[in-house]
């Protein structure tokens, strides 16, 4: 059928174009954000392509459903402001009719979702994972080069080491500038090696001197020793197999039905549903006035799509806090909107009958 055909055809070139643009916003802001960390010495820099890769991945759900839910809302939106809509409707064409033609456009995009959400996102997430523990779990000498100065992590310390020979860790001429509790410290020593302590990583010193200078008093001492340590990362040995809730697989979710493994879960499936039901909501919110040149309609939709994307996060966080139940949360967030969209669309049908009825009896306005 020509309706059904040259709307879906609308629909796609609105989603490829909007999908193009969310996707380009995305890829940019990821790409600083991951730069900075790099640039922090969180991630490995050359691991940057990796990690915005994982990161597009990843997030790439989101973006369908927004760019499918910003297409319905466009595409109808301009049905209705070039009175296309009034013409449909005098035909005898309600607005829930729009539903079919919507749905078998966003069918395939939907079925990504689910397949995104459910097997790609926990994949991206744990390879995510993996790329920063293993980055940090390397020795802070192994990360300096020659003769360049490294930050902690906390940024309350600043090392300065010159490799010695291939072992990754010993270095010689080791300085050390800290700043804890109101003290700051300058330390060198002419040799340093890593070693393990449990689950910390210590630095220690040979044959060096500490100079320590209190800043509220100005008090400063100087001490000498033959061996010193000091602490450069805790807990680096963590179980690398004690993965977040949202880098584990949908089915170790379910065999593991945690709080925390629960809100996951809210997550995953709300997002799911939410696609179906933002789909939905958008016929109903890309009604506008023809008479006004304006997109009111479409500004409304996306304060409507933040409401709902919200609405999600805190679903997962009712249900990780133990809050609510996991069926309990889907059912009050998303059988809430799906009513909502439904019940739009149906305001929507009756009045633009009565418009109509008004039209044809001739009923003053």
């Amino acid at each position: 059928m020509l309706f059904d055909s040259s709307t879906r055809s609308e629909l796609a070139r609105s989603f490829g174009v909007t999908l193009v643009v969310i996707l380009t916003i995305m890829l940019t802001s990821t790409l600083i954000r991951t730069l900075g960390q790099a640039a922090g010495g969180n991630v490995a820099p050359q691991d940057v392509v990796l990690l915005m890769g994982y990161a597009t991945i990843a997030h790439l759900a989101t973006m369908l459903i927004l760019s499918l839910f910003v297409a319905v809302v466009l595409t109808l939106g301009r049905i209705y402001r070039e009175s296309e809509m009034t013409i449909w409707f005098a035909s005898g064409v309600p607005l829930s009719r729009f539903m079919r033609p919507v749905l078998r456009m966003a069918w395939p995009v939907l079925l990504a979702v689910v397949v995104l959400e459910l097997l790609v996102w926990p994949w991206g997430n744990q390879n995510s994972a993996e790329l920063r523990d293993r980055y940090q779990k390397r020795g802070d000498l192994s990360r300096v080069a020659p003769g360049q100065f490294q930050t902690s992590r906390d940024g309350s310390r600043v090392f300065f080491i010159e490799r010695d020979g291939d072992d990754a860790a010993t270095g010689r001429n080791v300085f050390i500038l800290a700043n804890q509790h109101e003290r700051e410290s300058v330390t060198t020593s002419a040799r340093g090696r890593l070693e393990m302590e449990g689950d910390d990583r210590l630095l220690v010193l040979d044959h060096g001197q500490r100079n320590e200078t209190q800043l509220k008093t100005g008090e400063k001492s100087l001490a000498r020793f033959q061996q010193y340590k000091v602490m450069t990362d805790t807990q680096v040995l963590a179980n690398a197999n004690q993965l977040p809730p949202k880098a584990m697989p949908t089915l170790e979710l379910l065999r593991a039905p945690t709080p925390k493994n629960q809100g996951e879960l809210a997550w995953r499936l709300g997002l799911i549903l939410g696609g179906v039901n933002m789909t939905l909501l958008g016929i109903g919110l890309s009604a506008s006035n023809p008479r006004r040149a304006s997109n009111w309609n479409l500004l409304f939709a996306l304060l409507a799509f933040i409401v709902y994307f919200n609405l999600i996060n805190l679903s997962q966080s009712w249900v990780g806090n133990g809050r609510a139940s996991l069926p309990r949360a889907l059912i009050a967030v998303h059988g809430s909107a799906l009513c909502l969209a439904l019940a739009v669309i149906w305001l929507r049908d009756n009045a633009n009958r009565f418009c109509l009825r008004r039209r044809l009896t001739g009923a003053p306005a």
